[in-house]
């Protein structure tokens, strides 16, 4: 099934990615999970000009509202030179994907912020078809409250390809629904997934995010405390917010 764009008109979401610094796959895996939302790199490209012109093509798509389909064949080339053709594909779609969603849950993550005064209340939305990881799926309605430590570890996306997300509620909606609200970090609950195809319940286990999604990128990408981040990510960040303020 080809893979659209979401409609992004948010300037946050653009504002947030076009500071995000380049490193090698080595560099990238070394940082602490809580730095990569501000980091970029493609697994499997050494050379810089390319994963230059990788990132440079998630930008235009991100101005041009590019379909996934358009992007892929802009960087025919790359992918054919990679291998990634044929039953290998699915890292091309990764690439577009995970990045994509991660900008977008990024920003909606600061325009959640500024209204929290009056949307106290986040709820997790999974996109429940198909192709809906079982984990994912049991989460999709759960309500917390917007600084609950619950988002620090299960703000979307919680895996490659995650296509959930966060609605915002007030008080007033909250309580005229008679929503539970939920306590908590949320990690280590025990669940019982239903598989999407055949609606049959599978096998109980703990709540958890996938490996490498355990932190907030929203979180990570507008509040960070740079004083903690190594030097290699730290200098190119701060020259990139800097000009940021400045334009």
């Amino acid at each position: 099934m080809p893979v659209e764009l979401k409609p992004l008109p948010m300037d946050e979401a653009k504002e947030y990615w076009v500071t995000k610094v380049q490193m090698t796959a080595s560099e990238f895996y070394a940082l602490a999970d809580v730095w990569k939302a501000r980091a970029f790199t493609v697994s499997g490209i050494a050379e810089a000009d390319v994963l230059a012109m990788i990132f440079e093509s998630i930008t235009k798509a991100l101005d041009d509202g590019t379909s996934f389909e358009d992007w892929k064949a802009s960087l025919s080339d790359v992918w054919e030179n990679q291998g990634w053709t044929g039953v290998k594909a699915w890292r091309v779609d990764n690439i577009f994907r995970t990045n994509i969603q991660t900008a977008y849950a990024t920003g909606r993550y600061k325009q959640m912020v500024a209204v929290r005064e009056s949307r106290p209340y986040w709820q997790y939305s999974a996109v429940n078809d198909s192709r809906t990881r079982p984990t994912h799926a049991a989460l999709h309605g759960k309500v917390y409250p917007a600084d609950s430590e619950f988002w620090d570890t299960f703000y979307p996306p919680n895996g490659f390809r995650c296509r959930c997300s966060v609605k915002t509620l007030s008080e007033r909606q909250v309580e005229q629904r008679g929503i539970e609200v939920g306590h908590g970090n949320g990690l280590g609950e025990l669940i019982e997934p239903v598989d999407p195809v055949t609606g049959d319940k599978m096998p109980a286990r703990p709540l958890m995010p996938d490996k490498g999604f355990e932190t907030n990128c929203g979180k990570d990408g507008w509040e960070p405390d740079l004083s903690k981040y190594p030097a290699n990510l730290r200098q190119p960040l701060e020259q990139r917010l800097a000009a940021r303020k400045q334009s």
